[in-house]
């Protein structure tokens, strides 16, 4: 099932440069970074957790339609990835990533990772300051490969106080076993 994860054959990574003809290459491929050879995600998943770098996907509008069973959010943490960047989230796929430990992020009104010319080479740190609270203000700090630094505000789609407690014990599941072994 991980191997599932991003893999239709509809899906297009928009940060892989279209082709000659000006078309994009359907399928989950991405650029693996910092070498820009590209593979299946799974297999630049893989090699990320193997070096120890967690990542992060952007996405546009209503991130997670049609992917709201949990499998989707659970083949997301098993590919090692800590946080999803979108326009907007499906609600059943939101809530499903916080019950994993993924952190779903939103931009704000009319950025997306186009408009603010992501390209996927960056590096990534995600700001969320002191205590997290339902819906606060986030800070996705990006370090070009020039070594220019942008800060983008974003908002913490963790959308209630229960939503928060899940996230910090890493998921529902962890949440869950805490309380049972505490009691």
């Amino acid at each position: 099932m991980m191997r599932g994860t991003f893999a239709n054959v509809r899906i297009k990574n928009l940060m892989i440069p279209p082709g000659p003809d000006g078309s994009r290459e359907e399928g989950g491929v991405t650029i693996f970074q910092p070498s820009g050879e590209k593979m299946f995600i799974y297999d630049a998943a893989m090699r990320y957790i193997a070096e120890g770098t967690p990542t992060v996907v952007f996405g546009g509008e209503e991130y997670g339609t049609g992917s709201s069973r949990d499998w989707a959010a659970k083949g997301t943490l098993l590919l090692g990835i800590k946080a999803v960047v979108a326009r907007s989230f499906e609600r059943i796929h939101r809530s499903n990533l916080v019950g994993m430990g993924v952190l779903p992020l939103q931009f704000k009104a009319g950025d997306s990772w186009e408009s603010l010319a992501i390209r996927g080479d960056e590096t990534f740190d995600i700001e969320l300051g002191g205590t997290l609270k339902p819906q606060q203000d986030a800070t996705l700090v990006v370090h070009a490969k020039g070594g220019e630094t942008r800060r983008i505000p974003l908002v913490l789609r963790i959308d209630t106080a229960i939503e928060v407690d899940y996230y910090r014990h890493g998921g529902i599941l962890p949440f869950v076993l805490r309380q049972l072994l505490a009691a």
